[in-house]
């Protein structure tokens, strides 16, 4: 699915809060938003899936956001929220399977394919040794799985991911962005991505979109947006960035009480 913001701004509480975005994805293109906590990173998100008021436009191939359907939007487009509201007792079965909502008839169940793709998933994730335990007894980093299988489960044309590593330790941050890697690559699957963490987006992403204070202060491929001077100047931090050759960008931080010609030497 193609995503054009064009002058794509929120309001809330009275405060502007986004302002001014206007970027656009091709077909299984990667885009990873940045900046430091309060940018507008969740909010531009919340504004793409229609969640919440907007001005200007969000259209998904050509057509504007606003005009569609909510189950319709559903269809095609699925989210991971950082904090999603789940039911006291619903098991990881129970709530994957709500990703087959939008494609289940008004008063339906599930039919056979929609059981397949929860299976599929699940086994994807390597979630199915835990499908009967209840969501409130599960560890952070499971529990940020099977909010991420769910959204897979909808089968969508494009994946809006808030943080989708929060809570996971290393190796399961690889298995996440690689199983979302091969879904851009194999399915034409779009994504969309907050990120914190950036030397993950700097590997994974192909296009980078850096809010400062709810403003687009920068917008394109890794090489022009992270930067040395970029992250110190938004961020704060004082950084070298290495080039891994095949994977992309790794964001080293280097301690401020030690001179720069020392830190090279080290």
């Amino acid at each position: 699915m193609n995503l054009e913001l064009r002058d794509v701004g929120v309001e809330l509480a009275g405060r502007d809060v986004v302002r001014g975005v206007t970027c656009s994805l091709s077909i299984g293109g990667w885009l990873g938003v940045l900046g430091p906590n309060g940018a507008g990173k969740s909010t531009l998100l919340r504004a793409i899936i229609g969640l919440i008021p907007h001005r200007g436009q969000v259209l998904l191939d050509g057509r504007d956001a606003l005009g569609m359907r909510r189950r319709d939007l559903a269809r095609h487009i699925a989210m991971v929220v950082q904090k999603p509201t789940v039911a006291e007792g619903t098991t990881v079965l129970e709530y994957v399977g709500l990703g087959r909502t939008p494609h289940i008839p008004y008063f339906g169940s599930m039919g056979r394919r929609d059981r397949e793709v929860v299976a599929e998933v699940l086994e994807s994730l390597d979630l199915t040794n835990i499908v009967a335990r209840p969501m409130h007894t599960l560890s952070g980093g499971e529990v940020q799985r099977v909010f991420l299988a769910r959204a897979l489960a909808q089968e969508p044309s494009m994946l809006l991911l808030d943080e989708p590593t929060t809570s996971l330790d290393v190796g399961r941050q690889q298995d996440v962005l690689e199983l979302i890697e091969a879904l851009r690559r194999d399915r034409g699957v779009t994504v969309v991505s907050a990120l914190h963490d950036l030397s993950l987006a700097g590997q994974f992403a192909d296009r980078l979109l850096l809010l400062h204070e709810g403003n687009q202060v920068a917008e394109g491929v890794p090489d022009d947006v992270l930067t040395e001077r970029v992250v110190h100047e938004f961020f704060g931090a004082s950084v070298r960035l290495v080039h891994v050759g095949g994977s992309g960008h790794v964001v080293v931080p280097v301690r401020r009480d030690i001179p720069v010609g020392q830190a090279e030497r080290s």
